[in-house]
């Protein structure tokens, strides 16, 4: 008789253990370091990773000021907005949204990177970007990675 049993396994949420974990994001290219923290924020570098459920862990971000596009992006890759009304379409440079949110081109990269659902949703409120090398999050004891 066989004793392997040929069942997948799917995770319960009590069954995660969520850790928190630290990227300093100073120097790094923008679009190397969004792809890795939305892999860690969706959970899929975990044995234990269940698509429809929230696997992943808490990821804070530190110097998102200082994160580097290469090329000419900082001045020619241009972010689209729309408001819903006819004609109004508005469109920002990757220089003008650092002077004025310095996290939200991290924010965005990451955004897109996960799916767009609840799930992807719900996802994104485990990911804190901060500007500066300071966080509020000490007390969590954050494990830095190097990407």
């Amino acid at each position: 008789m066989n004793t392997i049993s040929n069942k997948t396994y799917s995770a319960k949420p009590a069954d995660i253990d969520k850790k928190w974990i630290l990227v300093d994001a100073e120097d790094q290219p923008l679009g190397r370091v969004s792809s890795r923290i939305a892999t860690i924020l969706r959970g899929k570098n975990k044995a234990e990773f269940t698509p429809h459920i929230d696997t992943g862990d808490n990821v804070v971000v530190i110097n998102a000021e200082k994160v580097a596009l290469t090329g000419k992006k900082m001045t020619d890759k241009t972010y689209f907005r729309h408001t819903g009304y006819t004609g109004s379409e508005s469109f920002t440079t990757a220089t003008e949204m650092l002077e004025k949110d310095p996290t939200s081109l991290v924010t965005k990269a990451v955004k897109g990177m996960l799916p767009k659902n609840k799930l992807g949703r719900k996802l994104l409120t485990n990911l804190r970007v901060y500007a500066g090398p300071v966080h509020p999050h000490t007390a969590q004891q954050p494990e830095k990675i190097e990407l």
